[in-house]
């Protein structure tokens, strides 16, 4: 039998190289992602940011999106540095969630002329320049203002007081959810002649600055307390301990009321040492997701998309509270 010539030999090699290196392109193709996307994520500061977190990397991998994370660590300017490398890297859309409301222009303005669409995630930007981001997504944090305003004025309607003396601990001064949580909770309680006011502190949305917070509140007004609304659960669950140092029932003595409703705070919602908490939903990933991969196909996006949330208190069956998940 003839043995095989050498150009058949090269013949077959050359062969294989091409077909290999076909199959090698189609499946880089298949695993190439549909987009690349650049989040800058304000920190791990609570529950609902670490979920917040979460289902935006666990959407990204139902999306097939490429996600670059970095976590700002509750510093402006390491979330400006995350933008510009973001820029840099020529990534399709860029997503932040921003800390606070100024400062953002420079650097978005950079994204603007190297032509990468911007989205923001939970919260706002204050700017008098037009089109520097697309569009906004995240919970109406007015509503949820309004929400826990209204809810108070039930409950003391309920119990029948005639005066009503609050006090608010605050988030991150001059970020979005402080400032319209705020707005929504006095405007709807500013025609009620019952409700006052004592006094409105920042707690940074901290747990620890929650107990500092509500150690000076109840150093400085005590006893005359009725309601403390506080603007998240981390400061709610810090400011509680607190409550009971001093000798207060928190639910009964006082009236609590918060905003998230994470797992934490509807454990303690069932337990009856907090009245009422409402929904900020940390779940944002799918419409994150399905928002930055219309702007790389060039799709038109509503300018502000608002997830469905609700508010749980002890007017309901909170036993019937499923799970939260965050």
């Amino acid at each position: 039998m003839r043995k095989p010539s050498k150009l058949l030999f090269i013949l077959s090699c050359l062969l294989l190289i091409i077909f290999g290196a076909g199959c090698g392109a189609e499946n880089e193709a298949a695993n190439d992602p549909k987009l690349l996307l650049g989040f800058s994520q304000i920190g791990a500061e609570s529950a609902w940011r670490i979920g917040n977190t979460r289902d935006i990397e666990e959407q990204a991998g139902n999306y097939d999106v490429s996600l670059m994370l970095e976590d700002a660590n509750q510093k402006q300017e390491n979330q400006i540095a995350a933008i510009r490398r973001f820029i840099a890297y020529k990534v399709d859309v860029i997503a932040f969630s921003p800390i606070v409301e100024d400062g953002w222009d420079n650097v978005l303005l950079e994204a603007k002329n190297a032509g990468i669409p911007v989205i923001l995630v939970d919260r706002d930007i204050s700017t008098e320049k037009e089109g520097l981001t697309t569009c906004v997504i995240g919970a109406d944090f007015y509503h949820e203002g309004v929400m826990a305003g209204e809810y108070l004025i039930r409950k003391a309607d309920s119990l029948g007081l005639s005066q009503v003396n609050i006090v608010e601990i605050t988030g991150t001064e001059n970020s979005t959810p402080m400032r319209q949580r705020q707005a929504g909770f006095m405007d709807t309680i500013k025609d009620d002649k019952r409700m006052r006011v004592l006094e409105s502190i920042d707690g940074d949305f901290l747990k620890s600055r929650g107990a500092e917070c509500m150690r000076s509140l109840l150093e400085s007004y005590g006893d005359k307390i009725d309601v403390v609304y506080s603007h998240n659960d981390e400061m709610t669950l810090g400011a509680l301990p607190e409550i009971e140092k001093a000798g207060y029932v928190p639910g009964s003595d006082m009236i609590i009321i918060s905003i998230d409703a994470g797992q934490k705070a509807i454990d303690v919602l069932k337990e009856g040492r907090i009245n009422c908490v409402v929904e900020c939903t940390p779940k944002l990933g799918k419409e994150l997701m399905e928002t930055a991969l219309k702007l790389k196909a060039g799709e038109s996006v509503d300018p502000v998309i608002h997830p469905d949330e609700q508010f749980f208190s002890d007017e309901q069956d909170t036993g019937s509270i499923p799970p939260r998940g965050y």
